[in-house]
């Protein structure tokens, strides 16, 4: 099983806190592309895990999230995309990595449209990209990752959040 690269910022903090949690902005790229056949949304399967999710990936300093949010899509699959808006803002569950590591991510979905390029897994962190009808998300890794995608296909404008 491959393990997704760490930034190096993230492994110098690490020298000073060891595993304690770490808070990171992370970014969902919700990828749409509206065909004769209807719309569809960009998914991987990630090399880490194998499970099947959309463009995911963490802001880096002084990074704009929408400009995180492009970067992932172009590193990782290959594709240019316009952001068209936030449809998400959410605190993760504290996850433990393998190597211990805590990470409390607070994940930034965005609404973006396809632009150009055919999807290719480009980086190394997803083993296939590929279009999936948004009514066909049966198999993706989460109830929450199925939210992310509902909320950025079918929100009104107006990013959700919670109050509590």
């Amino acid at each position: 099983m491959a393990v997704m690269p760490t930034p190096d910022y993230v492994l110098r903090l690490r020298e000073h806190i060891g595993h304690d949690p770490l808070v990171l902005i992370g970014v969902t790229a919700v990828i749409l592309r509206e065909t004769s056949d209807g719309t569809l949304v960009l998914v991987g399967r990630r090399a880490d895990n194998g499970a099947l999710a959309p463009i995911t990936g963490i802001v880096d300093p002084g990074e704009q999230p929408a400009v995180a949010a492009a970067r992932e899509a172009l590193e990782e699959a290959g594709v240019q995309i316009e952001v068209e808006r936030l449809a998400w803002v959410h605190q993760l569950p504290r996850r433990t990595h393998v190597n211990g590591d805590q990470v409390d991510y607070l994940d930034l979905t965005f609404r973006c449209r396809w632009m150009a390029g055919e999807p290719v897994p480009s980086d190394g962190e997803l083993t296939e990209v590929l279009w999936r009808r948004v009514d066909d998300l049966d198999d993706l890794a989460s109830d929450d990752l199925r939210e992310r995608i509902r909320l950025a296909v079918t929100g009104t404008g107006e990013a959700a959040f919670q109050k509590s």
